[in-house]
């Protein structure tokens, strides 16, 4: 089952069991999936992120839109595509009806 939560960061939990009141910041380096303290007498200390390398973690919304960008953006140019086909035959056969209730109401049909 697919469930979007915030990760829990255990590099914070390690750096504070490790230093407890003596770290001045924190910051996350995603690029190596780590945290990195920086302590009160000026030395830093780093902690990873993941308990196991391979551990599978909860889905978030950050990174499914980042896994599947391309798929959303080619369905939404298809639905793009296929509505402005709608819209245009719409027009085209309001335009070429000889029914003037018709066109009426093909011409008014993308107000709905």
């Amino acid at each position: 089952m697919l469930t979007l939560q915030r990760r829990q960061l255990v590099g914070h939990d390690i750096l504070l069991a490790r230093h407890g009141n003596h770290i001045s910041t924190m910051r996350v380096d995603r690029a190596n999936d780590r945290v990195i303290a920086f302590l009160d007498d000026g030395s830093t200390d780093s902690a990873p992120n993941l308990i196991t390398p391979g551990l599978d973690l909860p889905e978030t919304v950050r990174s499914v839109m980042r896994n599947d960008w391309k798929f959303f953006a080619v369905v939404t140019a298809c639905l793009t595509g296929l509505s402005g086909a709608m819209i245009a035959a719409a027009v085209g056969l309001s335009g070429m009806s000889s029914d003037p209730a018709l066109a009426q109401l093909l011409s008014t049909y993308p107000a709905y």
